[in-house]
């Protein structure tokens, strides 16, 4: 799946869980979530292969469950770099995005032939 395609997965995923979850994230418009997943794809490529390499040890010893921190801390930085209108309650609630759209990711992926 080429960056576009991720993208709109992306900034569908975004609208979708903040319809369901509006208590604990918030995006404004559908512009904002745009912005927001070009931002998501961009630190995806530059920064987390960094953090992954870094947090190696770590990811290790948990068995793969630190990533799932990496994931909510991309999460986190794309929420600061965008602002306040596309926002998260808490870090938790960002780990619980970055679950779903890792989720919906592997099975639009892992069908795609």
């Amino acid at each position: 799946m080429n960056f576009w395609q991720r993208t709109l997965v992306t900034v569908l995923v975004f609208l979708a869980t903040a319809g369901f979850f509006p208590n604990s994230f918030h995006v404004s418009s559908v512009w904002v979530a745009i912005i927001a997943a070009v931002i998501l794809g961009l630190l995806n490529m530059f920064v987390k292969p960094l953090l992954v390499v870094l947090s190696l040890p770590i990811t290790v010893m948990t068995l793969g469950i630190f990533y799932l921190f990496i994931n909510g801390f991309m999460l986190e930085i794309t929420s600061f770099l965008v602002g306040p209108s596309f926002s998260f309650t808490s870090f938790g609630s960002a780990m619980f995005i970055a679950i779903i759209l890792s989720v919906v990711n592997l099975i639009i992926t892992s069908n795609q032939e």
